[in-house]
C-alpha cells in the first residue's frame, strides 16, 4: 500500500494540512477537533481535519484505498469521549458502526485517536488503526459474502411445492479435451441438450483453459430424457450432481412460482438495486416478488488483507441466515389437474379456482398457448356475457326478480349500432321472457333493452360489489378488472353485456363467482394466513372507477339475499341454458354462467370464450382466448376440471 504511512507525532513538526479556524486558546478545542475528525471519517473524507505529519488529502486517499472493497458502505462514527493527557495532548475514543447489510447485525468497534495541539491548532495523528483497530499500514479491507440457504414454497396443508430437488449440471471440462476438439464437442453437446450450438461453442472458446463451461442444468428424475451415457459419449463432457429449489415438474405453475438464478445485466439494471451480479436470486413470479423472504440474509466476512498476499486476518463475521418458507394457498393436486385439462388448448387459456368461504386461490393455471405469459392473473379481456352476473345484480337493485319480464328481440339498435344474440340462440326464447330465461339463455338484447333502468355508475358499483376492479394483496401483481364509471349510448349498451370498455382477468371473474357463492364480496389471496401482513395491493392496472391502486376499497353492498337470487339465475344456466353439460357432475349442484366476447376487426369477429361456475365451496373461471362460444369452448374444459376435482 504505497501511500499509507505510519508516522509518530512529533511536537513542532511542520504542518501543511488543512487547519481548524482560530489558533488561540479560545479557538477550537480538542473536542471540536475530535468531532470534525469523526464526521470526516464517516464520509471517508477528512479534508476538514488537520494532521500532525500528513496532508489531509493524503489521509483521504489512504482511507479510500483501505476501504475500496467495501464501497459504497460508509461507517457511522461518533465521539464517545475526549480525555486530556497533557497540556497539548488528548485522546479521543471513537465508536464505529458499519451497517453492512439489511439485517440488524452491524459491525461495531471503537478506536482511539491521538490529538496534539500545535501552534494553538488541534491535529490528529494518522494511523490506519484510527480506522480499524490494529490495522497495519500494508493491509486493506476485504469483504466476502456467503449465500444463505434459500427457503422453499409450500402449498395448502403445508405440502412442499418448491423444495430442493436433484439436478445435474452438464457441460464441457476444457481440461479433458484437446483444444482443437473443443468446438466439435461443444456443438455436439449443445445439440444433444437442445441449446444454441453456436452460442455455446463461443462460450466454451471464451472460457479459461481450465474452465468447466456449463451448458444446461437438468432435473435428475424420471423426466430426464438425456442420459449419462449419451453425455459421456461426447469427449470432455462432465456431469455434476447438485440440488436446486424447484417445483414438482418443469411446467408446474411455472409463471406463478417463477425462476431462480443469476440475474442478467438487463434484469439487474431494471431491478433498481434489488439484484446484483453473481448472486442467486428470484428472477420472476413469487420467487422475485418474495425474494427477500425466501433468500434469507447472506453471510458476511470482513478481513484485513496484507499486500504481500499472506492470508487474510478476520475482523468481522456474520453467519448466513436461511430464508423463511413462503406459504401459499395453492392446491397442488388441483393445479396439476387444471394444467392437464388445458394441455391441448392451442390458444392462450387459463383456469383460476377460489374457495368462496375464504378467498384462497387454489389454482392459477395457464395453458401452453399462453407461451409463458401470466394470463390467469394479468390478462385483460372483455368478459362478455359472464358479466351479466353483475348486470343482473344492478337490475335486482332496481326491483327486478327472476320473474320480471324483459324484451328479448332478435335485434336491437342503439344509436345506429345493431346488437344481436348468438347465432345459436334458441328461437323459442325470443320475445317477452322472464329475467331468469334472459340470463339462462344469455339474451343480449334482453339486457340491453334495460339500459335506461341501470345507469353506468350503478353498473360499475354492482361489479365492484362482486369484486371486479377491487384490489387486494394477492401476493404478486394481478389485474382485478376495470369497469368505466361513465359511459353513454352504445358504450353503455355494450357494457351491459360485458363488452365495450369492460375488462377483466380470469382471476377477476373467479372472484366474482366466489362472491356470489359466499354471499359477500370475496377478497382473493394466494398467501396463507400470516403471510400477507404489510403486503400492498398488488395491481398492474391503471386507476379505475371501481378500484384506484393504493386506495382502500369501498365496502361492498352485496347482501346474502341478492347473492341467493344470483345463484338461482346461475342454476338455470345449468338446468336449461348453455351449460347443461355440467348438470350431472358428481357432488353438489353446479351453478354457471357462460360468456363470449367479440374482439378484433375480422368479419365475423374472433371471440374469447368464458365460463364461470360454483360448486359448493369452489368457484372457477375458465378462459380461452381464441374460442368459439363459452359453452362449446370453455364448457368442456370446465366439465373436465370439475369431474377431475370430484374424483
Amino acid at each position: 500500500m504505497g501511500n499509507l504511512r505510519r508516522v509518530n507525532a512529533v511536537v513542532g513538526t511542520a504542518v501543511l494540512a488543512a487547519t481548524l479556524s482560530g489558533c488561540t486558546t479560545s479557538g477550537p478545542t480538542a473536542e471540536d477537533a475530535a468531532r470534525e475528525l469523526a464526521d470526516g471519517l464517516a464520509l471517508l473524507d477528512v479534508s476538514g481535519s488537520a494532521f500532525t505529519a500528513e496532508e489531509a488529502q493524503d489521509v483521504t486517499t489512504d482511507l479510500g484505498t483501505i476501504t475500496e472493497a467495501l464501497d459504497p458502505l460508509r461507517p457511522q462514527v461518533a465521539v464517545a469521549s475526549v480525555e486530556s493527557t497533557g497540556d497539548d495532548a488528548a485522546t479521543a475514543r471513537l465508536n464505529y458502526t458499519w451497517d453492512v447489510d439489511a439485517s440488524d447485525v452491524d459491525w461495531t468497534y471503537s478506536t482511539t485517536a491521538q490529538l496534539m495541539r500545535v501552534d494553538d491548532e488541534w491535529q490528529a495523528v494518522w494511523d490506519p488503526a484510527l480506522l480499524v483497530p490494529e490495522l497495519q499500514v500494508d493491509e486493506r479491507l476485504t469483504m466476502a459474502t456467503t449465500q444463505a440457504e434459500r427457503a422453499g414454497i409450500t402449498g395448502a396443508g403445508g405440502e412442499a411445492i418448491v423444495t430442493e430437488r436433484p439436478v445435474v449440471r452438464v457441460g464441457i471440462d476444457k481440461m479433458q479435451v484437446p483444444e482443437p476438439e473443443q468446438p466439435a464437442a461443444a456443438t455436439a453437446l449443445a445439440e444433444l441438450v437442445g441449446i444454441d450450438p453456436a452460442a455455446y461453442t463461443e462460450q466454451v472458446a471464451a472460457a479459461g483453459a481450465e474452465a468447466f463451461v456449463e451448458a444446461i442444468v437438468l432435473r435428475d428424475d424420471a423426466s430426464r430424457t438425456v442420459t449419462d451415457e449419451q453425455i459421456e459419449a461426447i469427449p470432455g463432457t462432465l456431469v455434476q450432481a447438485d440440488t436446486l429449489a424447484l417445483g414438482p415438474t418443469r411446467t408446474f405453475a411455472r409463471e406463478l412460482l417463477g425462476s431462480v438464478g443469476q440475474p442478467s445485466a438487463e434484469q439487474i439494471e431494471s431491478s433498481e438495486g434489488a439484484l446484483t451480479a453473481g448472486e442467486i436470486a428470484g428472477l420472476s413470479g413469487l420467487q422475485l416478488q418474495h425474494n427477500d423472504q425466501l433468500a434469507g440474509t447472506p453471510g458476511l466476512e470482513i478481513s484485513a488483507m496484507p499486500s504481500d498476499g499472506a492470508g487474510p486476518r478476520q475482523l468481522f463475521e456474520k453467519a448466513p441466515v436461511e430464508g423463511t418458507p413462503l406459504a401459499i394457498t395453492l392446491e397442488p393436486a388441483l393445479q396439476t389437474l387444471a394444467e392437464q385439462v388445458l394441455a391441448e388448448e392451442p390458444s392462450a387459456s387459463s383456469i383460476v379456482a377460489l374457495r368462496p368461504s375464504s378467498g384462497e386461490i387454489l389454482t392459477v393455471a395457464n395453458g401452453p398457448g399462453s407461451e409463458g405469459l401470466q394470463t390467469a392473473l394479468l390478462g385483460q379481456y372483455p368478459p362478455g356475457s359472464t358479466f351479466k352476473v353483475a348486470t343482473s345484480l344492478a337490475l335486482l337493485r332496481e326491483g327486478f326478480t327472476p320473474e320480471t319480464p324483459t324484451e328479448c328481440s332478435a335485434e336491437l339498435t342503439v344509436e345506429g349500432r345493431a346488437f344481436t344474440n348468438a347465432s345459436t340462440y334458441p328461437a323459442q326464447f325470443v320475445g317477452t321472457i322472464p329475467l331468469l330465461q334472459t340470463f339462462a339463455q344469455s339474451c343480449n338484447t334482453g339486457f340491453i333493452s334495460n339500459r335506461d333502468i341501470v345507469s353506468q355508475p350503478e353498473l360499475a358499483a354492482a361489479a365492484a360489489d362482486l369484486g371486479i376492479g377491487v384490489e387486494s394483496a394477492v401476493g404478486l401483481p394481478a389485474f382485478f378488472g376495470a369497469v368505466p364509471a361513465e359511459a353513454e349510448g352504445t358504450a353503455h349498451a355494450a357494457a351491459m353485456i360485458g363488452q365495450g370498455e369492460v375488462l377483466v382477468s380470469p382471476l377477476a371473474l373467479a372472484t366474482m363467482a366466489a362472491s356470489v357463492g359466499n354471499g359477500a364480496r370475496v377478497t382473493p389471496t394466494l398467501l396463507a394466513a400470516g403471510q400477507d401482513e404489510g403486503q400492498p395491493p398488488s395491481s398492474s392496472a391503471p386507476p379505475s372507477p371501481s378500484g384506484t391502486p393504493g386506495d382502500a376499497p369501498a365496502p361492498s353492498s352485496l347482501t346474502p339475499e341478492e347473492a341467493a337470487t344470483l345463484r338461482t339465475l346461475m342454476a338455470a344456466v345449468v338446468a336449461e341454458g348453455g351449460a347443461q353439460l355440467l348438470s350431472d357432475i358428481p357432488g353438489e349442484p353446479v351453478l354457471a354462467k357462460t360468456g363470449t366476447a367479440e374482439f378484433g376487426s375480422e368479419d365475423p369477429p374472433r371471440t374469447h370464450a368464458w365460463i364461470v361456475a360454483l360448486q359448493g365451496d369452489l368457484a372457477v373461471a375458465v378462459f380461452v382466448e381464441e374460442g368459439e362460444l363459452g359453452s362449446t369452448s370453455g364448457g368442456p374444459l370446465l366439465e373436465a376440471f370439475l369431474r377431475g376435482a370430484a374424483g
